[in-house]
């Protein structure tokens, strides 16, 4: 009978986990919802402030290539802004971006003075205090979760300082980007100085933008939008990442239920053969009495 009441007591364990991992499961698919809709809502204002950017840089011609922005930082490290996740039980999530994070170091060459790290997310920084990596900023004033524009546009504006203080020859970001609910792949672009590649230059459907009237002038227009634009991209680039999250713990917790009740049927038949057998021996013991008192 011991090892009846040590599987039922199992069973139990194994059956409270699962109402865990389910309701976590519950709680990941509603919050991957709301930061899936809040993600795919951003994107057309992005497409258009780039397309805007695009054919105001058109207009403006050289003069774009003389601007703060959009010249090499005149130092010679490298400002990353990393996104991570501020808690775990989410897959290989931390996992995959942190081992991009690695061999883009490894395949560049960078040592610990090449790169500073801006952080958002508290796996990355342990992992970072770990390796001994140089820690300039951790943002934790919004919390990634509670991120919204105004706190993006924080973040912009402090890597911005950053990039335009001289100290560094661009500013990057590596992110986990949301394609679907099964995928989402670390990301490393370059926010800062701004490229052509970045702004789509180069197609032919942005347009040229020399027919429109543009008051007060182009250079007034463009000075006003391109933070705007760095903005964007750094919303964009959190709300992906928080995104990704929620994507992967949702199916780490669905694969957690799946194997919690797996674990749970194979004790119950174990239970089940075990509590049988006690059965079956206390009948033959019953049976054999009886046929000794005849």
């Amino acid at each position: 009978m011991a090892g009846v009441k040590e599987l039922r007591l199992r069973i139990k364990s194994v059956g409270n986990i699962k109402q865990i991992t389910r309701a976590m499961e519950m709680v990941s698919t509603t919050k991957l919802r709301r930061f899936q809709d809040r993600a795919i809502a951003s994107r057309p204002y992005a497409e258009e402030i780039t397309a805007l950017v695009a054919n105001l840089a058109r207009v403006l011609g050289d003069q774009v290539d003389e601007l703060p922005l959009f010249r090499k930082g005149e130092g010679s490290k490298t400002a990353l802004l990393l996104v991570t996740s501020d808690r775990g039980l989410c897959g290989a999530y931390n996992s995959n971006i942190l081992a991009t994070l690695e061999k883009w170091l490894k395949s560049e060459g960078k040592g610990a003075d090449d790169v500073d790290f801006f952080l958002y997310g508290r796996k990355g920084y342990q992992y970072l205090s770990k390796t001994g990596r140089k820690i300039e900023r951790f943002f934790v004033d919004p919390a990634l979760e509670a991120i919204d524009y105004r706190g993006a546009a924080n973040t912009a504006r402090a890597l911005t300082e950053v990039f335009l203080s001289g100290e560094y020859e661009k500013v990057e970001i590596l992110f986990t980007a949301f394609q679907s609910m099964a995928k989402y792949v670390p990301t490393r672009v370059q926010l800062l100085p701004i490229s052509p590649d970045s702004l789509g230059t180069d197609s032919e459907e942005a347009g040229s933008g020399g027919d429109v009237i543009l008051e007060p002038d182009a250079a007034s227009i463009f000075e006003a939008v391109v933070p705007r634009y760095v903005e964007t991209r750094v919303y964009n680039a959190l709300l992906e990442a928080l995104t990704s999250e929620y994507a992967s713990r949702r199916v780490s917790m669905k694969n957690a239920t799946d194997a919690a009740t797996d674990m749970q049927g194979e004790l119950k038949q174990k239970y089940n053969r075990l509590r049988q057998e006690s059965i079956t021996k206390e009948l033959l013991d019953i049976v054999g009495g009886v046929e000794a008192l005849r």
